[in-house]
């Protein structure tokens, strides 16, 4: 059984994460920094795209969300993700990618690109009913 109640849909999605770009993102280096270092950390685009939406630097924030998302998209892939199934929220690791989803629709809403917005909420709602609430999208 899966951890939101299908018996028959696919295992949930636990990325193995990055300890050492979480590492350093918590010890307070820069997250261009861990980004140029751990390039496929989406945590690190995560912390990028958040700090951009907040200086209300939308577009840099779509683009640093993107990013993150096709990196988190990579490793998913390579962890076994067929493009749907759980990815729960509750597992730290996977936090980064959901994170950028998050960004995503968030910038893809502010400049009126409603299809993006909608798909995004879609894949938080896929990969995690409770990630949009957790994340403040939707």
């Amino acid at each position: 059984m899966t951890s939101f109640g299908d018996l028959l849909g696919p295992q949930p999605t636990l990325l193995p994460g990055d300890d050492e770009a979480e590492s350093l993102l918590l010890d307070h280096t820069a997250p261009e920094e861990v980004a140029a270092a751990h390039p496929t950390a989406s945590i690190a685009w995560a912390y990028l795209a958040e700090a951009a939406l907040s200086d209300e630097r939308t577009i840099t924030a779509y683009a640093y969300a993107r990013t993150g998302y096709h990196r988190g998209l990579d490793q998913l892939r390579r962890n076994g993700w067929k493009g749907f199934g759980p990815v729960p929220y509750s597992h730290e690791p996977n936090r980064g990618f959901l994170r950028c989803v998050a960004v995503l629709a968030r910038a893809a809403q502010a400049i009126g690109e409603t299809d993006e917005y909608a798909r995004c909420l879609d894949l938080l709602e896929d990969c995690d009913p409770r990630a949009a609430d957790e994340l403040g999208v939707g």
